[in-house]
């Protein structure tokens, strides 16, 4: 009985001293809520926020008297001593300049000051939710130095740190709420697409540099991280309603919607729900340009033109009118010659449209930090993708479903992610396929052939014409004469044509885009900080994830059933303070291995030290090491994207791609037969360089199948607050190892590439084809950059200035076919000028960016992106009494249109006008 008392004292005295709890409210000077104000326990990795009315409850194992730190963007943070369980505190703050106090998780993966956090980082939260002038708040994110975004279309914008990147930017990671909602068959993040509402997001915050060493693989050149409001904290009916007009050039003034709902509601201090929907519908940009890719300077009239958005005009060939029509060389000459393509918007409708819906259950079995959580996320959308191609992604869904337990010390989650590409085709393939159900290529290019010869011999026999004059009219005959009977777009037999295409998912006669690749991951974190007595930050983790392609042979080479493969890793990190807190050591190594290669050990060691009197000046300085898998794509992709046979390098897909091709007439008289086989494994062993036969000396390759990339990244940077002034600057050198990107090669359908005869004899007769390899790089890759930001208050007014430098360090004359796809400007400038209470209630605020000139290389097109200005601007009025926010703004008020990637539609404007309850 004694032992029993005992031993329930102590319990009683473990459970007493787990039970210290503090409640309170803050508000501002004018006693106005402070929603989502941080309240940190000063010296531990522990805190809470505070919900929409300003009151939080924070629950700890530390005994009084402790320190709480509250820190809200744009005011001074405040200590409020606790001297007794169960103390009620009310806290005023006062309004401040910095922006430092911000308090973000993900560069340590415990809670800290963005002033102390030892790399880069931007926060973007619920101020900046509602001040942006964008039309939405992932649209806002750009506003932000050194983040960039292309824009693939009105729903589709990508996100990229650092460079590197087309729209399928694989180097960047999302996570929403802690899941990857990468599109696992895609490997990359639809914007937000299928994302989160704004009515459901309480901060974001982007890493804009190498990540591996917490985040593993995918945290190769930067992460975004969405984290959601808890229904504990934020309860309640919010919704919002926008509308508005896009105007551009090629498609005119449309309408524009965007409506969203978010319920919420604790039924006890146990148990809660929360559910959004969200609905955006607008008119895409429409894609126009009609330059000839063959040649620059030409025009339509050029008898193998090949527009930039004009599809089926890819299928070329040499026409030798001498030899068909037995003449003697020279006599009417060859040419040659292409399809007649059709333009992009005969070809998808342009119909943008996002829905988004998740929800999600909290269960805390104690009535403490100790969390159950089922989230459901399923999003569909239609925008359009540019990757190898233009592709039309209609009724695309992604679905995540996550389990997570967790408390203050750590979390245990494991998610799905599916995804299905519904109704979604490749344009290109779609107009080569219409072209070809009406007539196939064979007797489309004899019906060009024998009109053109007669009518080019009549121009000069009968007509008088110069051999340049009769060509042009021959040409201009003889397309006319091959296209008579032409399916013409709005016509029942187009309509027909298109139709049948576009759900068929064979590229020889279809164009459907098949994917429901879907992956599984597990991740945990736990903090052993309170098991150290707080000594120092000591963390573990790790992960497992699980592939399964399933594109049914379209895309990847599973064309006898899924294709499974998994890859795991665990890390560790000690965060330290010393000499009186101001200096901070972080020290953390990640250990990942997939499958198909070697283990790789991912470090990272960082320094940051707070100087001044006040401590208002912190210097850090890092250097970690990285790495990326290859994606699935990488691995296993067969895809022939037209001008391109993309083949994956994974050892056991090289004899998995097997095409059969057909052999011209002077081959066939040289192997005896009319077709070959061509398997991929001879596009890494057997093939010639693109560069070398353009330049007329052709060159044998071998080319190395694909590993990890790796990255060694050291930055150093300052942030402090000299006087009125927030500085924020950092700079960064990264150099690259194993560099993974794409080579283009041609392979001979006969001979040896290098055997100096039959190969060669191949290339001359066209007996070849082009395929796109992934492999890595040979040579040295470097990138440096820096930014700086300044942030001040002048009066009442927000004025905040930021410039980026971005330079890639690569020597192209000597790796000529070896493309970086950097992608990012060498100069931006950002700034931003505002109010949030410019008279009572109204608020305004703008934006302007300015960005270099730069070349934008990928595998859809490559060429010059030209510098452009946009200015965004928005007015805001807060009605307490219903508790709403209405704005009005406009994105690209100057109506200057620009494009951030070759090939997509020019960007114009948006006009909206929103209307936000209880947000």
């Amino acid at each position: 009985m004694r032992r029993l008392m005992i031993i329930s004292l102590m319990l009683f005295g473990v459970i007493a001293y787990a039970q210290t709890t503090v409640q309170g409210k803050v508000v501002d000077e004018n006693n106005e809520p402070i929603p989502g104000t941080n309240v940190i326990l000063v010296g531990k990795a522990e805190g809470t926020t505070t919900d929409f009315d300003g009151n939080f409850t924070f629950n700890t194992s530390e005994q009084p008297p402790f320190q709480l730190r509250f820190t809200s963007i744009g005011f001074s943070d405040f200590l409020a001593s606790v001297t007794s369980n169960n103390q009620t505190l009310s806290i005023t703050l006062s309004e401040a300049s910095t922006l430092l106090d911000e308090i973000v998780i993900s560069a340590s993966r415990t809670p800290e000051r963005i002033f102390e956090s030892p790399v880069s980082v931007e926060r973007f939260g619920l101020k900046e939710i509602k001040n942006t002038t964008a039309e939405s708040f992932y649209g806002g994110l750009q506003n932000l130095k050194g983040v960039d975004i292309n824009t693939n279309s009105l729903t589709f914008q990508s996100i990229n740190t650092r460079g590197f990147a087309t729209f399928a930017n694989n180097r960047f990671l999302q996570l929403v709420d802690g899941m990857d909602n990468s599109a696992p068959g895609l490997n990359f993040v639809l914007g937000n697409l299928v994302g989160m509402s704004e009515l459901e997001v309480q901060s974001i915050e982007i890493l804009p540099g190498a990540s591996s060493a917490l985040y593993g693989a995918g945290a190769f050149n930067g992460i975004l991280f969405m984290n959601s409001k808890s229904p504990f904290d934020f309860q309640g009916i919010s919704a919002y309603g926008k509308t508005g007009i896009t105007s551009q050039d090629a498609a005119g003034d449309n309408n524009y919607y965007d409506f969203g709902i978010r319920v919420a509601h604790a039924f006890s201090d146990k148990f809660a729900v929360k559910a959004n929907l969200s609905f955006l519908k607008g008119e895409d940009w429409h894609a126009v340009n009609t330059l000839d890719l063959n040649n620059l300077g030409a025009d339509r009239t050029d008898p193998n033109y090949n527009g930039l958005n004009i599809y089926g005009d890819e299928v070329s060939t040499l026409l030798n009118f001498d030899e068909a029509a037995g003449f003697p060389t020279g006599t009417v000459g060859s040419a040659q010659v292409s399809r007649t393509g059709y333009a992009e918007s005969d070809l998808l409708d342009y119909d943008a449209e996002s829905v988004k819906t998740d929800f999600s259950l909290f269960y805390r079995p104690f009535a403490d930090d100790f969390e159950i959580i089922y989230n459901g996320r399923v999003g569909r959308g239609n925008t359009i993708y540019q990757g190898a191609n233009r592709y039309s992604v209609k009724n695309f869904i992604l679905q995540q479903h996550k389990i997570e337990f967790r408390n203050k010390n750590f979390f245990l989650r494991g998610y799905i992610t599916t995804e299905n590409a519904g109704d979604s085709y490749d344009t290109r393939f779609t107009a080569i396929n219409v072209n070809r159900a009406w007539k196939d290529d064979v007797p489309w290019f004899t019906d060009y052939a024998t009109a053109y010869i007669p009518a080019f011999l009549g121009g000069i026999q009968q007509g008088g014409l110069t051999r340049e004059q009769a060509s042009v009219a021959a040409h201009a005959a003889a397309r006319q004469a091959a296209d008579t009977g032409r399916l013409i777009p709005g016509t029942p037999g187009f309509q027909s044509a298109f139709n049948r295409v576009t759900n068929d998912g064979d590229l020889t006669t279809g164009a459907k885009f098949i994917d429901n690749t879907k992956f599984r991951h597990i991740n945990g974190n736990y903090n052993l900080a309170h098991l150290i007595d707080n000594w120092a930050d000591l963390q573990v983790g790790g992960s497992y994830r699980q592939y399964e392609l399933n594109s049914g042979g379209t895309i990847f080479t599973d064309f006898d059933g899924p294709i499974e493969y998994n890859e795991y890793g665990a890390y560790v990190q000690l965060q330290k303070k010393l000499l009186d807190d101001r200096l901070k050591f972080t020290g953390s190594a990640r250990y990942d291995k997939n499958e198909f290669f070697d283990g790789f050990v991912s470090p990272r060691i960082s320094l940051g030290y707070t100087a001044g009197e006040r401590r208002n000046h912190n210097i850090r300085v890092s250097a970690q090491q990285g790495f990326r898998n290859p994606t699935t794509q990488d691995l296993f992709i067969g895809l022939n994207a037209g001008s391109a046979i993309l083949v994956g390098s994974a050892p056991s897909n090289l004899d998995r791609d097997v095409r059969t091709f057909p052999v011209s007439q002077s081959g066939q008289g040289v192997i005896g037969q009319s077709t070959v086989d061509i398997v991929g494994r001879a596009a890494y062993e057997n093939a010639y360089s693109l560069s070398s036969v353009l330049s007329g000396a052709p060159e044998a390759v071998n080319t190395s199948i694909i590993k990890p990339e790796e990255i060694t990244a050291l930055e150093a940077g300052y942030r402090g607050q000299v006087g009125k002034f927030t500085i924020d600057l950092s700079g960064y050198y990264n150099s690259y190892k194993d560099f993974i990107a794409n080579v283009t090669v041609l392979v001979p359908f006969y001979g040896t590439a290098g055997d100096g005869g039959l190969s060669l004899l191949a290339l001359q007769n066209g007996d070849r084809q082009a395929y796109q390899t992934y492999t890595n790089s040979t040579t040295d890759i470097n990138s440096y950059g820096g930014t700086i930001g300044v942030d001040t208050k002048l009066g009442n007014f927000d004025l905040g200035v930021n410039y980026t430098y971005a330079e890639l360090d690569f020597d192209e004359a000597r790796f000529p076919d070896f493309r970086t796809n950097f992608n990012t400007p060498k100069h931006k400038v950002k700034a931003s000028f505002g109010n949030t209470e410019l008279f009572k209630n109204f608020g305004f605020n703008v934006n302007y960016r300015w960005s270099d000139s730069y070349f934008w290389e990928a595998s859809f097109a490559d060429g010059d992106v030209p510098a452009y200005t946009v200015l965004d601007a928005q007015i805001n009025y807060s009605v307490p009494s219903i508790k709403s926010v209405f704005k009005a703004g406009g994105s690209n008020l100057l109506g200057d249109e620009y494009f951030t990637a070759v090939g997509t539609g020019n960007i114009g404007s948006i006009y909206y006008v929103s209307w936000t309850v209880n947000p």
